[in-house]
């Protein structure tokens, strides 16, 4: 089952908007859950990592459409983005927030088959590894490509992506059991576990990140990490 929000404060739209997608699903035997939401805000205040795909209106009165995206792709850079607009000069301002694509209203069901059968055959990050998770600061979903590393604080781990960092209340073993599995992940600490594509290199025993941040490497599991580490360099050649 895809799970689909749309945010339009047009209760007419969203009722036709409805209809052309209960269509697209009995078409091709997909199963859509829909949430719908009338602004912005009410969608952030009830926002939940699991969807698949928002419907967004560009132009709405609380909060618009391009504020709302930009308040979403903090917390989620995996949930497909279509924006709706009857206004053309919005269009590629939308692609700042990754949108998969937009829809001019009024809505014509072949533009909008043409623009689902796209979304579903890439459907991103739907098959790829992520961790979802909540803390003080909101509810997150991040791709774990997308961590650049991991660490343990106190009895929680924070994650480092995408030019944040958040507490998940888990701790390192139960990180380390999603992340370690993965080819582009090792352990190089006690402490730390960090995604190998980040990697600028390596000074005794402290790893310079791109973004510049060092961190350790524990002599016992330097040898393994390094192993691993001039493994997946070489892949990369």
């Amino acid at each position: 089952m895809f799970k689909l929000a749309i945010c339009d404060d047009e209760d007419t739209f969203i009722q036709e908007l409805k209809r052309q997608l209960e269509r697209y699903a009995a078409e091709t035997g997909n199963d859509f859950c829909y949430l719908t939401y009338h602004d912005g805000n009410e969608l952030l205040r009830g926002y939940q990592p699991d969807l698949d795909l928002i419907f967004m209106d560009i132009k709405m009165e609380c909060l618009d459409g391009l504020k709302t995206a930009e308040e979403i792709r903090k917390i989620d850079s995996t949930v497909g983005l279509i924006f709706l607009t009857s206004v053309r000069q919005y269009v590629w301002k939308g692609y700042e927030y990754r949108a998969v694509n937009y829809l001019l209203k009024p809505l014509r069901y072949g533009i909008l088959k043409m623009e689902l059968d796209r979304y579903f055959a890439r459907c991103p990050g739907r098959d790829e590894p992520y961790i979802s998770f909540s803390n003080n600061s909101g509810k997150f979903k991040v791709l774990c490509k997308n961590i650049c590393y991991a660490e343990t604080v106190q009895r929680n781990v924070m994650l480092h992506f995408e030019g944040q960092s958040q507490v998940i209340c888990k701790n390192m073993k139960s990180v380390a059991s999603i992340l370690c599995p993965q080819p582009q992940f090792a352990r190089c600490h006690q402490s730390f576990i960090v995604n190998l594509s980040h990697v600028k290199g390596v000074e005794g025993l402290e790893l310079l990140l791109e973004a510049g941040e060092r961190i350790p490497v524990s002599q016992p599991k330097r040898r393994d990490f390094m192993r691993k580490l001039t493994g997946y360099w070489g892949d990369m050649l």
